[in-house]
């Protein structure tokens, strides 16, 4: 992240560059920000696309935002750089409070693919690893392993992509979309990391 950058402006930045967009703008009580400057041929040509975005501090954050989000498709595919205890058990349905809400992998059929890659790869290679890989497979998470990193968690869930930025305290911002141009992004991410990776 840049000096100076909050981290929702630098993912959004990230994600921009990496689809190969001039920008992303932001929807907003269905308003999408860069809508008022920008006309609908001037939008098309710049790539515009738009995209919801928690950051942290606001109400509800990114860690609020992830469980609803990843719990809207039937299959979730992704990359995960860190493996935070408390944003996990959230996510997989055990989370703080009254632990409602299907999680990760609790509908029959839905398929779950995390390759786990830098910090949350060497968890699950470390003493607890047993532990959590254990943990994975009772929610159905089909769990891979990869020996690099990444700067981004990147999910596909169903048609959405949602991405996430971490800093030394956790989840900072969450970006997701349904541009099928940051899908697409997402889909080759996933794959090029699932094709690097081994179970775990």
């Amino acid at each position: 992240m840049a000096d100076g950058d909050a981290p929702g402006a630098a993912l959004r930045k990230l994600v921009a560059e990496a689809v190969g967009v001039e920008r992303i703008g932001v929807e907003e009580v269905g308003v999408e920000e860069f809508d008022a400057e920008t006309s609908d041929a001037e939008t098309s040509d710049s790539e515009a696309i738009a995209a919801g975005l928690a950051e942290r501090g606001e109400d509800p954050g990114p860690a609020a935002r992830l469980p609803e989000l990843v719990a809207s498709g039937d299959s979730v595919v992704g990359v995960v750089p860190r493996a935070d205890t408390a944003l996990a058990r959230r996510v997989l349905g055990n989370g703080d409070g009254d632990g409602e809400g299907r999680g990760v992998a609790r509908e029959e059929g839905r398929t779950v693919r995390l390759v786990f890659t830098g910090r949350a790869a060497d968890r699950l290679a470390g003493p607890s690893g047993a532990v959590i890989r254990s943990v994975l497979a009772e929610h159905g998470v089909d769990a891979h392993r990869h020996d690099g990193d990444s700067p981004i968690g990147v999910l596909l869930v169903g048609d959405r992509a949602v991405v996430g930025l971490f800093d030394d305290r956790g989840l900072a911002a969450l970006l997701w979309s349904d541009a099928p141009a940051v899908r697409e992004w997402a889909a080759a991410t996933c794959r090029r990391y699932l094709a690097a990776a081994e179970p775990a």
